[in-house]
């Protein structure tokens, strides 16, 4: 028998892989019953709602990107090298059908008909993402490994923008190739 915590840790992974697959309004929870093998009222018993379902399934995703970046950070000491491996960790989940896309990219496309305590916590995952780049270009500026020609939250975005649209266009084109062709160019552009 799975004990509780197994039981949420399932739940949260399958609605993040029917989330990826079809978005917010992509899945219900009998789809999850159906994957996890429990009932709705097992699903209902760990998240009252789908909303609260999802407002945790993205805090927990911020909070591992969060450390997913200060491993980066630790392991990769230079600037410009941590933002070659950020946009290959991404190349590399969009080659992977089972995670080819940010679970709050695709969240953030649908974000006029999101909950709003949903909505919050994308943005929240956003500014946080915007904020690590942002510093990281300002390191790679000061260090005289890139060259911005905007400040550096400016860059920040456009980058964020990019990677993010690299995986649309991926997943558009069925090609997982077109992310490489998009990012790289951007990231040359920053080398100093």
């Amino acid at each position: 028998m799975l004990s509780s915590s197994n039981t949420s840790e399932n739940i949260l992974r399958c609605a993040q892989s029917l989330i990826i697959a079809g978005g917010y309004n992509g899945f219900s929870y009998a789809d999850i019953a159906k994957v996890v093998g429990i009932r709705n009222a097992s699903i209902h018993h760990h998240f009252p709602s789908k909303a609260m379902l999802v407002q945790a399934l993205v805090a927990r995703y911020r909070e591992a990107a969060q450390a997913g970046l200060a491993a980066l950070e630790a392991s990769v000491p230079d600037p410009l090298e941590q933002l070659n491996a950020y946009a290959a960790y991404w190349e590399a989940c969009v080659a992977d059908p089972a995670s080819a896309f940010c679970v709050c990219a695709m969240l953030a496309a649908e974000m006029p008909i999101l909950p709003e305590e949903i909505a919050l916590e994308v943005r929240a995952h956003f500014r946080m993402l915007s904020a690590w780049l942002a510093a990281v270009l300002a390191r790679a500026g000061k260090q005289g490994r890139c060259r911005l020609s905007r400040s550096p939250k400016e860059e920040a975005e456009m980058l964020m923008a990019a990677v993010h649209g690299a995986m649309l266009s991926s997943r558009a084109y069925g090609d997982a190739k077109m992310f490489g062709m998009l990012v790289r160019p951007m990231l040359a552009r920053l080398s100093a």
